[in-house]
């Protein structure tokens, strides 16, 4: 069996692509996205007219909405190839604003519903800022479940959890590029592998937090750099992964085993953690590498979404 078959045995695999044409070679469970994600995608030749389709149908309307009907339509072609849900991303530049927050994720939800799609299907993603967090409780509340995103630091996951969101997604491998980037020649990639590695160990923590203390929400570790760091959280409830690395996975049968559980979490000793909206912020902000990330994630994501108008401007 190759690690990618034994890694499905138990923890959801999801792909993490916009280029849904990658997606069937390996029978994800749920697959994510995200505006960078959209951009790489409508730039290949396959997806171009997919770009010009969306902008022509909804030509002279706002261009948020045009953006929505593209997004809607890429989840569209990826969930008629995967059995589970597709998570889609509302505009970063909201995210320190609860109430355009939820209202731009009703209307991508209106817009997969036009479309036949369920609800059940959709993740709503947004970035896990406090405003992000609070737009996350209301829509789930209505129904509507969520995937909180740009995930780095334990006090972001408590949040969640108290939330009652359907889903985080903490990112591994900018966790570990921080670290590295932070040691700089003292680094020692062999000492920081697998389940050492500083991404690893954050998702781990989180795990072991939400299973212990029966929180509901389903964690998926995102954003890798390696195999190992994949192998370092089999047993996660889910882990999104690029699909150059589900090949690799797919090409190796070493023996692959899980390293997380829920009953092993259950049997720690571990403090119960809350966290109002001043003790929030000030855990974050102490937090150098989670407050770096966080804000370099959304500014990417913003910058990403500024050139895809730029492409649907030109289409």
């Amino acid at each position: 069996m190759n690690q990618l078959n034994a890694l499905k045995q138990f923890t959801t695999v999801v792909a993490d692509t916009g280029d849904f044409k990658q997606i069937a070679a390996f029978a994800p469970h749920d697959a994510t996205t995200n505006p960078s994600l959209i951009l790489k995608a409508v730039q290949k030749p396959d997806y171009a007219p997919l770009l010009a389709q969306t902008v022509a149908a909804h030509r002279g309307q706002p261009l948020d909405v045009v953006m929505d009907h593209l997004l809607v339509r890429f989840g569209c072609e990826i969930l008629s190839l995967i059995p589970g849900r597709v998570s889609t991303e509302v505009d970063a530049r909201l995210s320190f604003d609860t109430a355009a927050t939820v209202a731009r994720a009703l209307r991508l939800i209106e817009l997969y519903r036009a479309q036949g799609v369920d609800s059940s299907r959709v993740l709503i993603k947004i970035a896990a800022t406090w405003e992000g967090i609070q737009a996350a409780a209301e829509l789930e509340r209505q129904g509507i479940h969520t995937n909180l995103t740009l995930l780095f630091a334990f006090c972001q996951a408590v949040a969640c959890g108290q939330a009652k969101v359907q889903l985080i997604s903490p990112f591994v491998g900018r966790i570990y590029d921080w670290y590295k980037k932070s040691a700089g020649a003292a680094w020692d990639e062999a000492a920081h592998a697998g389940v050492n590695d500083p991404g690893v160990k954050s998702v781990r923590h989180i795990y072991n937090h939400y299973k212990k203390f029966g929180i509901a929400t389903e964690v998926m570790g995102a954003s890798f750099r390696n195999v190992g760091q994949i192998v370092g959280l089999a047993g996660c409830d889910l882990l999104t992964i690029a699909p150059e690395l589900l090949a690799q996975l797919a090409a190796s049968d070493i023996p692959l085993t899980p390293t997380l559980s829920a009953e092993a979490a259950q049997a720690l000793d571990l403090p119960p953690v809350q966290y109002n909206e001043a003790s929030f912020r000030y855990a974050l902000n102490d937090d150098a590498m989670a407050t770096e990330k966080l804000a370099e994630g959304i500014r990417a994501f913003c910058v990403d979404a500024v050139k895809l108008e730029q492409l649907m401007l030109a289409a």
